[in-house]
C-alpha cells in the first residue's frame, strides 16, 4: 500500500490528510498557506507546522506522493516553494495544483462534471468527457468573485449605504458597526475603505442572519449571490457544450460556506439551476476537497509503480 498525503489549502485554513491504502491514518489543520493573505513567513510557518503535526500523528518520516491544492497555485514561486518544503519532509513525488482542481476530483474522480466553489472567493470549473476544462469567475475579491463571502460582506455595506442615502430601512450598518466596533458611519466607512481593508468575508454569516430576519438589503444581496452562482454554472455548461461537443447533462457539485451555511443562497442556487436546466443532476451534499487531493496523490503513486 502507498502512503500518500493530500493537502487542501484554501483561503482561510489548510487541511492535511495522510492515507495508507483506504485508511486515513492522520488528519490535521492549520492556518492559511496563501501568501497573499498571510504573508510568506506565516505561510511557511503554517505549512511546516501542519506537515510536522500530520507526520507525527501518522508516525511517518515521508510519503510516496503528495498532492496539494492551494488557492494561490498560479502565483509565481508558490509551487516551487511548496515542493521544496515537501522534499525536506521526505515526499517522493508531488504536485501543486489549484484548489479548484482537487475539489473537482473530489466530486468526479477524473470524470465529467461542473463544480461551483463559493466560500471566501468563488470559482466555477467544469470538465467534459474528453478531459477538456472550462471555467467562469474566480477573478479575485477586487475584480470578481461574485457570490462569495467577501462579495456578500462588501456589497451588503455598499447597498446599505445606498439605502441610507435613500432613507430606506436596513439594519446592515448597525450590525457591521457592532462587529467592527465603530460608533459612527464615518468611522465605519474609513475602516471599510482602509488599506489593508477589513475581512469582508467574515461579515457573511451576519448578513445571512439579517436576511433570515427579513432585512431588505441583506435579502437582496443573498438573492443576487445565488443568481450569480447559477449564472457561472450555466456559463460553464454552455462552454462545455459549445467547445467540447457535450450533448448530455453532467452533474453539478458545490463546495464552500456560502452555499453550505446560507440557507437562502443554497435554496436560490438549487432552484435557479433546476429552473434553467431541469435534467441536470445536482449533488445534495458539499464536496470534501481534501478527498480529491488524496485521490490524485494515490493515482500519482500508482503511476510510479
Amino acid at each position: 500500500m502507498s502512503v500518500v498525503l493530500g493537502i487542501d489549502g484554501g483561503g482561510t485554513r489548510t487541511r492535511a490528510s495522510i492515507v495508507n491504502g483506504n485508511e486515513v491514518v492522520a488528519f490535521a489543520e492549520s492556518g492559511s498557506i496563501k501568501r497573499l493573505r498571510v504573508g510568506a513567513a506565516l505561510a511557511e510557518h503554517n505549512l511546516r507546522g501542519l506537515l510536522a503535526e500530520v507526520y507525527k500523528q501518522a508516525g511517518v518520516f515521508g510519503v510516496h506522493a503528495a498532492s496539494a491544492g492551494v488557492a494561490s497555485a498560479a502565483m509565481p514561486g508558490v509551487p516551487e516553494w511548496i515542493k521544496a518544503v515537501f522534499e525536506e519532509f521526505g515526499v517522493e513525488r508531488s504536485e501543486v495544483v489549484g484548489d479548484e482542481v482537487i475539489a473537482l476530483d473530489a466530486a468526479f474522480k477524473g470524470g465529467p462534471g461542473i463544480l461551483q466553489i463559493a466560500g471566501t472567493g468563488t470559482n466555477c470549473v467544469g470538465r467534459a468527457p474528453d478531459g477538456g476544462r472550462e471555467r467562469a469567475g474566480g477573478w479575485s475579491s477586487r475584480l470578481g468573485d461574485e457570490g462569495s463571502g467577501y462579495w456578500i460582506g462588501l456589497h451588503a455595506i455598499r447597498r446599505a449605504l445606498n439605502a441610507l442615502d435613500r432613507e430606506e430601512p436596513t439594519r446592515v450598518l448597525d450590525v457591521v458597526g457592532g462587529i467592527w466596533r465603530t460608533s459612527t458611519i464615518d468611522e465605519l466607512v474609513n475602516l471599510g475603505d482602509g488599506t489593508p481593508g477589513p475581512d469582508f468575508a467574515a461579515l457573511a454569516p451576519a448578513i445571512s442572519q439579517l436576511a433570515e430576519e427579513g432585512d431588505p438589503v441583506a435579502l437582496g444581496v443573498l438573492r443576487q449571490a445565488a443568481s450569480d452562482l447559477v449564472s457561472f454554472v450555466l456559463l460553464v455548461r454552455s462552454k462545455l457544450r459549445r467547445k467540447h461537443n457535450l450533448t448530455q447533462e453532467v452533474p453539478v457539485a458545490w463546495i464552500g460556506s456560502v452555499v453550505g451555511k446560507s440557507r437562502l443562497v443554497r435554496e436560490g442556487f438549487f432552484e435557479g439551476l433546476r429552473a434553467a436546466a431541469p435534467e441536470m443532476p445536482i449533488l445534495g451534499q458539499e464536496v470534501n476537497a481534501i478527498d480529491g487531493a488524496v485521490w490524485r496523490a494515490q493515482r500519482m503513486a500508482e503511476r510510479a509503480g
